[in-house]
């Protein structure tokens, strides 16, 4: 086997890495040996791509490796599962601009280190140039979204501003950065204005990622991370073009196309289209827009009082269970549950939370046994023969004007059918709305009780209750 063979040997090894990997995380049992499939198969591809590289200064690629490595275990070790859509974003973030100070650096390689009266495109090739330019402009939009993303699920920046002339604005930045990309590796020889107009690029997409994302509300983030995963691919792809590494085109290939997959799939989920949720539709937190009338509330005793007759019983976690780091509290109600006799299940809703399986993770963290979690899909016709349902911080996801308000935000989306359950607990703080800024008419059924409190503290006085009467 010569050297040529082995390399392609490796590579498609890494590809297989790769696809074995993605297909593996699409299931909460086998997402843990998928991630480290896939950490693998980048291993294999970097080690592939240095020693393709030949002679090269290891010094500042093991500086690269521990500093990077450094940066990723403190911000993953530090991390509360709740927080794991900020470190989405970020990571998303260093996607995009690893690929655009790449291209950079190629740009820079050989325009300015080594100028000599010729275009980019001429040193490069008119594909590989127009490639660095989309590595570029790609790769900054998806940095500059990512910590725009980041700051929206922090709470650092809120509402929902909006820019005036929108789509036109966003339109003549991609038009105009596009432009100073070409102008810079076909147009210029002198290294100097050359740059100038590459940082023209990187400032126009900036400017534009803030225009696409600002405006969003945080109800929209989770599809709005799984773009933004899927720009990243993109940007790497884009790059491995303009280097020539196949490698690096096929790993961001797959990249690309999960996050778009992923992508269709939270449209799906909320009965959207993705240029529905890039112009904005949930208003991210507005006022309540209607009064409460009759409600009914009691204490965690009543409510373990009904929990000790149930025989069934499906809890609904939402961004407030996490928000409260209350998985280990629901966790414990479960068991307590389950050792009275009564069946105890978690239904899961595609976008409940701040990310794509962001209630998965966050109920992992508590070791609660996969067995336990449900689809919505896979639960929603068992809610008429369940005795009771606790929603734990979930708001929009059981809204029943989904169904019956036609001019609701949320009207067509696909919802948890909780209220056809006999009994409905909902632990909440208040009856303030959830991001699409609606009241929610399942806090008025006969059949609902609000049980107001810390979700934590309530669940834990549950719990206790159920413990206490055993």
């Amino acid at each position: 086997m010569t050297a040529t063979d082995l390399t392609a040997v490796l590579a498609l090894a890494s590809i297989a890495l790769f696809v074995f990997g993605l297909k593996r995380l699409s299931r909460v049992r086998t997402a843990r040996s998928g991630n480290a499939l896939m950490a693998a198969g980048m291993l294999l591809a970097i080690l592939l791509t240095l020693l393709e590289m030949g002679l090269v200064d290891y010094r500042w690629i093991i500086v690269g490796l521990v500093v990077g490595g450094a940066i990723g275990y403190v911000t993953v070790a530090r991390a509360q599962a709740t927080q794991m859509p900020e470190i989405v974003a970020r990571f998303n973030g260093f996607g995009g601009a690893s690929s655009a100070l790449v291209a950079l650096s190629l740009f820079w390689a050989v325009v300015v280190e080594t100028p000599d009266d010729a275009t980019a495109a001429a040193v490069l090739g008119g594909a590989s140039a127009v490639t660095l330019v989309l590595s570029v402009l790609i790769g900054a939009v998806t940095l500059a979204g990512s910590v725009l993303a980041e700051l929206k699920l922090r709470g650092t920046i809120g509402g929902t501003p909006r820019i005036p002339a929108r789509g036109p604005m966003m339109g003549l930045l991609a038009l105009a950065s596009l432009a100073f990309g070409a102008v810079a590796v076909f147009a210029i020889e002198d290294p100097v204005v050359s740059s100038l107009l590459i940082m023209a690029l990187v400032v126009g997409s900036i400017l534009m990622s803030v225009a696409l994302v600002v405006p969003i509300g945080g109800a929209d983030m989770p599809v709005v991370i799984s773009l933004l995963n899927s720009l990243s691919g993109l940007a790497a792809a884009a790059t491995g073009f303009a280097l020539g590494n196949q490698l690096l085109i096929i790993a961001g290939t797959i990249v690309g196309a999960a996050g778009l997959i992923l992508t269709q799939i939270m449209c799906v989920a909320m009965n959207r289209s993705l240029v529905n949720v890039l112009i904005g539709g949930f208003s991210g937190g507005a006022p309540d827009h209607g009064e409460y009338g009759h409600v009914i509330s009691a204490d965690p005793e009543s409510a373990a009082m009904v929990l000790e007759a149930a025989q069934s019983v499906i809890i609904v976690p939402g961004y407030g269970l996490a928000a409260a780091r209350a998985q280990n509290a629901a966790y414990a109600l479960a068991q307590a549950l389950q050792r009275q006799g009564a069946e105890v299940r978690f239904a899961i809703h595609p976008v409940a939370g701040r990310m794509p399986g962001h209630m998965n993770v966050v109920l992992a963290e508590a070791e609660v046994p996969y067995e336990l979690l449900h689809e919505m899909s896979e639960i929603n016709q068992d809610f008429a023969e369940t005795d009771v349902v606790i929603v734990v911080g979930a708001n929009d996801v059981v809204n029943p004007a989904a169904r019956t308000e036609p001019g609701s935000p949320i009207a067509g989306m696909p919802i948890l059918d909780v209220g056809n359950a006999r009994r409905v607990f909902v632990i909440k703080r208040s009856l303030s709305p959830g991001y699409a800024g609606i009241k929610n008419p399942l806090f008025e059924q006969e059949n609902t009780v609000m049980l107001y409190g810390d979700a934590k503290e309530m669940l834990d006085q549950l719990a206790n209750e159920l413990t206490a009467n055993a």
